[in-house]
């Protein structure tokens, strides 16, 4: 059975919210919008959302780092999301594994989001119904567009490619070849919901500086040594230039 999925980089991933609002541009005007946002600034925002980029700093000064973590609906291959709805509003299609909302049944109860231990669901404030990330259903499936277009919004816009489309079924797909090369792994396996969606952990990456590296090799008076030098460690005004 295909299973449509994403597949985030969290190596590359610069947090630049280009998928955020590339996907609240998309489905605010498509068949899953408008999404409202009532109150989108403030001490209490409220605003509806299919994709979230959170950031994180790990470690301690000096030895830490920003990781940037998009999160939006896994598509469980388990969704927990689908039993508890007491009008069957959520539910899975079995053709693309893809979960959805049916906003003619949905009452705004709030169980699933109760049941989803990702909080990858929202309430439309103003419509009272659940909305979720929909894998741009209502464009991959467009025979109108270029089939180079016919990906999840946030994956066309991504600037550093760090988000990745495809059926996680197929051995040989780009996603697969990823989870599979890449260490892919799926968020809170611990909960058994079996996530479609699957992350590539952050790598180090070792990069060698060698000395003639650190000076301008362009600079006419440094290279005959007009210039006072700081000293290790201080900074220049070259490097303010530079910024």
């Amino acid at each position: 059975m295909t299973q449509l999925a994403l597949v985030i980089d969290l190596n590359v991933c610069v947090g630049c919210h280009a998928c955020v609002t590339s996907c609240k541009e998309w489905n605010t005007s498509g068949s899953a919008g408008p999404l409202y946002d009532e109150n989108p600034y403030g001490a209490d925002p409220t605003g509806t959302f299919f994709n979230r980029v959170q950031t994180y700093e790990i470690g301690e000064f000096p030895n830490s780092e920003t990781l940037h973590f998009p999160k939006s609906c896994l598509h469980c291959e388990d969704p927990p999301c689908v039993p508890v709805c007491p009008t069957g509003a959520s539910y899975k299609r079995k053709q693309d594994g893809i979960v959805l909302v049916d906003y003619d049944k949905c009452i705004g109860c709030k169980y699933c989001t109760w049941a989803c231990p990702y909080g990858a669901r929202e309430i439309d404030e103003k419509q009272q119904v659940m909305k979720k990330c929909t894998l741009c259903v209502d464009r991959i499936y467009d025979m109108t567009m270029p089939e180079a277009d016919r990906k999840p919004s946030c994956v066309k816009a991504c600037p550093t490619s760090a988000r990745l489309f495809g059926d996680i079924h197929d051995p040989e797909s780009v996603v697969s070849k990823a989870i599979r090369e890449d260490g892919g792994y799926a968020l809170m396996p611990e909960w058994g919901t079996h996530p479609a969606n699957h992350y590539l952990p952050r790598r180090k990456t070792h990069i060698k500086i060698h000395q003639d590296e650190l000076e301008r090799a362009d600079n006419p008076l440094k290279v005959d040594r007009q210039l006072p030098k700081p000293g290790k460690g201080e900074s220049s005004m070259e490097d303010v230039s530079a910024w």
